[in-house]
Parts: C-alpha cells; sequence; structure tokens
C-alpha cells in the first residue's frame, strides 16, 4: 500500500467509498456539495488516496486547515480494508505532510449514541491516535449526533 496525493482521475474512488458509508454519514454521491468538496481538496493538493499495489483505491481523506488548527474533513476507507491500517496510513501521511506544530488536528465524527459509532469503529480508531472527545457539534444530515475529537501536536 501507498499513500499519495490525490488527482483527478481518483474521482470516481471517492464517489465509490462514500457509496460505503451513506448510511452513517447521510447523502453524498448524488450531492453537489460533496462533489465540490472533494474537486476543491484534489485541486488545492489536500486529498489523499491509499492505494494498493495494483492501483485500487483502499481509502481516501480530505484534509485543511493551517497552524495552528487543522481539521479531518472526510476519511473513509473501503469497508473490505477496514481494520488493515489503512486509515493510520493516511492519517500519519496526512500529518507529516501538512501539519506543522504546536496546535491541533480536529474531526467531527460519530456521538456516542450515533449507530455508526460502533460499526463503522470511528471512535475507537480516532483515540487509539491520541484524539480525545471534546465538545458535541451539529447534528449530521441524516440527524445523528456528532462530536468534535481533538489532538493536539507538539
Amino acid at each position: 500500500m501507498m499513500v499519495r496525493l490525490a488527482r483527478e482521475e481518483d474521482f470516481p474512488a471517492f464517489l465509490g467509498l462514500a457509496t460505503q458509508v451513506e448510511q452513517w454519514f447521510g447523502p453524498m454521491v448524488e450531492e453537489p456539495g460533496f462533489h465540490s468538496a472533494v474537486e476543491r481538496h484534489i485541486r488545492r493538493s489536500a486529498a489523499l488516496v491509499a492505494v494498493s499495489s495494483e492501483s485500487d483505491v483502499l481509502g481516501a481523506l480530505l484534509f485543511g486547515g493551517k497552524a495552528p488548527a487543522y481539521h479531518v474533513h472526510w476519511l473513509v476507507v473501503a469497508k473490505r480494508e477496514r481494520g488493515k491500517g489503512v486509515g493510520r496510513a493516511l492519517m500519519a501521511d496526512a500529518v507529516g505532510r501538512f501539519v506543522r506544530g504546536p496546535g491541533s488536528i480536529e474531526v467531527v465524527t460519530f456521538g456516542a449514541d450515533h449507530p455508526g459509532a460502533t460499526a463503522s469503529g470511528a471512535r475507537a480508531f480516532y483515540e487509539r491516535l491520541g484524539f480525545t472527545p471534546a465538545e458535541a457539534a451539529a447534528a449530521g444530515p441524516e440527524g445523528g449526533s456528532r462530536q468534535v475529537f481533538r489532538r493536539a501536536i507538539a
């Protein structure tokens, strides 16, 4: 597996990943706003993909912010690849490529009561990477609870 900057030709792979998580995040594949966000991150060199040796996209990440506040805007790993280090590799590359401390990285993920909190493993994933639960965030488009997770960067 290799992590690299996303390219325009990776756009369909972002949509493919989005189809695997719409039940938790709400509609994305048909949403022009999601399309624009992915395209904008790719143009700004703020989108990463993890690819297999066969060039299959295993996961993707949209990143933003600048010192001292950075943001994981979207991170999805293909269902068949979850638990194999793809998300960790994407985050490690993003931190090494984009983050300059001191500061913090934030991500908005599922609230503890959201069905996707356990099923997706997102909360546990971020905690293993050193993020801590912080304040509540606005509900997601599907109506589910959300929470900010934050990690300090030295």
